[in-house]
């Protein structure tokens, strides 16, 4: 076996690194670059595909990592693959927006589209010190309206905030877009497992979330003053794919990652159990904890962000233990003894039951669905 040792590979005209396919690798351009997670919206687990409606009473998931919001419900709606365009070469998947009406925006409501960045994924960047870092954020974007659109990035004590604007040029045809962002060297930026960064595209931002674009600003904009309004007019779309935040003053390539690594770092903030949606879906091994009990343990394939907050639908027979306990019950109580790789599920107040029998638990309706939420 032959061995090459080298303190460095430099380029013919003495540079630091060498130029590989118009490519130069360097600290921050390597694998992990990218902040965003599923920024190519391949992975879908709560949904399969199917499209949710925008709601004022929270933020709804559409892919994972993606969520969205109205302050008046119903005013558009965001799925994967909406419409079926074909995607921008080299990508399968975006996420798609779609306005439900035409809507005239007031100044204290939001239409919007957010993705958060754990702490502990933006530590190195050193904001909030005199070491900030820059970054930037690129993504490919297709719609049905032409003009500037406006996004934000924000701190989780909404005190400090970023608004960014870009263009679309043409109607339908996919663009990539790209905005460096100076490092932030005031304000608090979590660096734990909390929110480290908020992400915003805005869909319909009134004045009062919309600031001056290109400066830091002490308030909570979640998009730029002047911004295109998708929900503004009925049947507008707004796609999106390639979302990349990235340290440094340039856009690279988006960073690929294989399917399993992007599903992995998903389920750190959700995670179905079983196949989620459907009837007959095996969600675990159970057990008869007393007369009244069932209990189930849920193995994570990662470690979870935080402990996790049930996601079930409930209803008349949705769930079945069987075998020797032959027990149908309606929904799961909640979740206990959260451990980091592990959690129980319990569902109480049942009756008939014989203590320390274990059996297969499965779902028993088309609609039941049991996930485990971590999202920040």
């Amino acid at each position: 076996m032959s061995t090459l040792a080298t303190n460095a590979i430099t380029d013919a005209s003495g540079g630091n690194t060498a130029t590989i396919n118009s490519y130069t690798p360097t600290e921050s351009n390597m694998a992990g670059r990218n902040r965003i997670i599923n920024g190519d919206m391949r992975i879908d687990q709560r949904n399969a595909g199917a499209a949710v409606t925008a709601v004022n009473t929270g933020y709804t998931y559409s892919v994972d990592r993606f969520a969205v919001y109205g302050s008046v419900s119903s005013k558009f709606t965001a799925q994967q693959n909406a419409g079926s365009v074909t995607p921008p070469a080299g990508y399968t998947n975006y996420l798609g927006i779609t306005s439900s009406s035409a809507y005239s925006v007031p100044s204290g409501e939001l239409y919007i589209l957010r993705h958060g960045i754990e702490g502990l994924n933006i530590a190195d960047l050193g904001w909030g010190t005199v070491n900030a870092k820059p970054v930037t954020l690129s993504f490919w974007v297709r719609s049905s309206l032409t003009g500037t659109f406006g996004g934000s990035l924000r701190n989780s004590a909404a005190d400090r905030s970023y608004p960014f604007n870009y263009t679309i040029s043409s109607a339908n045809t996919w663009e990539q877009k790209s905005v460096t962002i100076a490092g932030e060297t005031t304000g608090t930026w979590l660096t734990n497992n909390g929110l480290g960064i908020f992400l915003f595209f805005g869909l319909g931002a009134g004045s009062t979330w919309s600031g001056t674009a290109g400066a830091w600003a002490s308030a909570d904009y979640r998009s730029a003053t002047g911004a295109t309004s998708v929900v503004g007019t009925n049947g507008a779309t707004f796609y999106i794919t390639g979302v990349q935040l990235e340290e440094g003053s340039v856009a690279t390539p988006f960073e690929r990652r294989q399917y399993g690594q992007e599903l992995a770092l998903c389920q750190r903030y959700f995670y179905k159990v079983g196949d989620y949606i459907g009837g007959n879906q095996t969600l675990g091994i159970g057990w008869t904890y007393n007369s009244a009990e069932i209990d189930m343990t849920v193995t994570l394939p990662v470690t979870m962000r935080s402990s996790p907050s049930l996601v079930q639908t409930t209803g008349t027979n949705y769930y079945y233990m069987a075998g020797a306990p032959n027990k149908l019950f309606n929904s799961w109580s909640n979740l206990q003894y959260f451990s980091g790789n592990g959690v129980n599920l319990y569902a109480g107040g049942l009756s008939g039951l014989t203590g320390g029998q274990a059996a297969q638990v499965i779902t028993n309706a088309a609609g039941a669905s049991v996930g485990l939420n971590s999202e920040l």
